[in-house]
C-alpha cells in the first residue's frame, strides 16, 4: 500500500483555483441579470398588446354609442318614439362590432315665452319639446 502525499500548491496555482470559482459566480450573476431583463421585455410587450386591444374595444364602444344616440334621435323625431316617454330599446351589434347598445329616450315639454305678432301685437305661448337621448354600449 502506497500513500500519496499532497504536494503544496504554488501561489500562482492557488490564485488560478480561486479565480475559477469567481468566474462561475460571475457567470451565474450575468445569467440571472439577462433572464430578468428578458422577462421585463416580454412583460412590456404583453402590456402593450393588451393596451392596444383595450383601445380598439373602447373605440368600437364609442362608435356604437354614437350610432345608438343617432338612431334614438331619429326614432324620437321621425320614428315610433314620438312622445319619447321613457322609451328604451336594446340594439344587438355583437355580430358587427362586438357590443350591445341600450338606447333610452326621455322628453319634456315647456312653454317658451310669448310670441308677439300683428299691430298691436297679440301674444301666444310657444310649446317646445326637449329630448334626452342616452346610449350606453357594453361588450
Amino acid at each position: 500500500m502506497t500513500h500519496h502525499r499532497a504536494l503544496p500548491m504554488s501561489p500562482s496555482a492557488q490564485r488560478r483555483a480561486r479565480a475559477r470559482g469567481f468566474g462561475a459566480i460571475a457567470a451565474l450573476v450575468v445569467l440571472v441579470i439577462l433572464s430578468v431583463l428578458g422577462a421585463a421585455i416580454a412583460r412590456l410587450g404583453w402590456t402593450q398588446q393588451v393596451s392596444g386591444a383595450q383601445d380598439l374595444d373602447s373605440a368600437r364602444a364609442q362608435q356604437a354609442a354614437n350610432a345608438g344616440a343617432e338612431w334614438g334621435l331619429y326614432q324620437a323625431l321621425k320614428g315610433s318614439w314620438t312622445t319619447c316617454a321613457s322609451a328604451s330599446q336594446t340594439i344587438d351589434l355583437r355580430a358587427s362590432m362586438g357590443v350591445i347598445v341600450t338606447v333610452t329616450c326621455n322628453s319634456a315639454t315647456f312653454v317658451e315665452g310669448e310670441n308677439g305678432t300683428g299691430d298691436p301685437p297679440t301674444f301666444s305661448n310657444r310649446n317646445l319639446r326637449t329630448y334626452l337621448i342616452d346610449a350606453v354600449a357594453c361588450t
